[in-house]
């Protein structure tokens, strides 16, 4: 199975930042480590989650990310380069594989217009009903890696 570059992975972990402890996201999601939504034990994240240590947060993005890989590889049927999977990988990471599923974004990445792509990551900004600025940093971010130029 084909997985994120570390680049990938360091885009992801740079967006989410590390948190011990459990707390809201802008978009209202208890979270917990690099952006897991799940604890250890599988459960929803809440506010009762226990810390987390930088080690087991490593094992809930790298749980987490593969699912978000496993997305992209089911969805995407053309031949990506590293930069292309990683950001399509974060963009799923952190939206879900449905978001990519029923993307213009996707029906684009497989049409191989790929000069018309980052426009399409642009798109996914919003959180809990407004423009998040961190989402519009994380796009930008994803559309650069996935032309090549990130």
């Amino acid at each position: 199975m084909r997985h994120m570059t570390e680049q990938g992975l360091a885009l992801i972990k740079r967006f989410e930042g590390f948190s011990a402890k459990p707390y809201l996201c802008p978009a209202g999601w208890w979270t917990i480590g690099w952006g897991a939504i799940r604890g250890l034990d599988g459960q929803p994240v809440t506010a009762a989650t226990p810390p987390v240590t930088e080690e087991e947060a490593e094992t809930l993005l790298r749980r987490d990310v593969g699912v978000a890989e496993r997305a992209v590889l089911r969805l995407i049927s053309v031949l990506l380069r590293d930069g292309q999977f990683d950001a399509l990988a974060s963009f799923a990471f952190n939206l879900g594989g449905g978001a990519l599923q029923r993307s213009t974004l996707r029906r684009r990445v497989n049409r191989e217009e790929h000069k018309e792509v980052p426009d399409e990551f642009r798109k996914w900004v919003w959180g809990g009903g407004r423009k998040l600025p961190g989402l519009i940093r994380r796009r930008e971010a994803e559309a650069g890696m996935y032309a090549g130029i990130g």
